[in-house]
């Protein structure tokens, strides 16, 4: 499973943005596709996730503001990012597991100014 994100960039506290994450190889044989960020000097932590049959769990700290979406058809995963702020600048990484392995993509930059 091979994964490509994109979408980062700079955007103005309140702003929005939406990420990308499209996905190739043996997708069937995904259970989970996830968002993760890290911020300087921080851990990684999880976004959001969503699971094969479209149900969703956020982290704290983003519920009420971000969507985590898929296409299945087109194999891309999203991250719809409303009111942002500038705790949210980070790199963004999204990820795949099924039974056996751990996938990530490269990450893409999010910058908030505020």
């Amino acid at each position: 499973v091979q994964l490509q994100a994109s979408g980062g960039g700079l955007v103005q506290a309140g702003g929005s943005l939406r990420l990308s994450c499209v996905v190739s190889g043996d997708t069937l044989s995904i259970i989970y596709m996830n968002w993760y960020r890290q911020a300087p000097g921080k851990q990684r932590e999880l976004v959001g996730r969503i699971d094969s049959h479209g149900n969703t769990n956020y982290g704290d700290s983003v519920k009420g503001r971000f969507t985590v979406s898929r296409d299945n058809a087109k194999n891309i995963l999203y991250l719809q990012m409303d009111s942002l702020q500038s705790e949210d600048t980070a790199v963004y990484y999204c990820n795949a597991r099924n039974r056996a392995y751990t996938f990530w993509g490269q990450g893409t930059q999010v910058t908030v100014s505020s």
